[in-house]
């Protein structure tokens, strides 16, 4: 079965690997180091070596790469996903899905620029 979830999407995203913390606030306290597969206005997908049950809470702090501020919301995790892996000596990854909860005024339009500016500029690349 196909995985539909990329055309059930609320919000575009963008390739932008910046880093980001993502603080598990549910049972045992991991805070794991990693960076965004993708960005959107909406939430991030990131790839870490561990799952996470959909609905998990979780803080996240992301580095925009903008020189301001990092910034800090609560998310929830809405899909994960295993990575297929040929080589049997590798970690397994999982591609997580986590939508932005409680995201600031000033943090969500940092966040809409980034993504526009990436957007435009992918759109630009790929028309050339």
């Amino acid at each position: 079965m196909a995985w539909e979830g990329l055309n059930r999407r609320k919000f575009p995203r963008v390739n932008f690997p910046c880093m980001v913390i993502v603080k598990s606030t549910h049972g045992e306290e991991d805070i794991l180091l990693t960076h965004t597969e993708n960005i959107g206005t909406g939430g991030l997908c990131v790839t870490l070596k561990k799952s996470f049950k959909m609905f998990t809470p979780v803080v996240l702090e992301l580095d925009l790469l903008d020189a301001g501020k990092h910034i800090r919301c609560n998310g929830k995790v809405c899909w994960s996903i295993r990575r297929k892996m040929d080589d049997k000596k590798k970690p397994l990854f999982y591609d997580i899905g986590i939508e932005f909860l409680d995201l600031g005024h000033y943090d969500h339009q940092r966040i809409v620029e980034s993504v526009t500016r990436l957007a435009k500029k992918a759109s630009y690349s790929f028309n050339e």
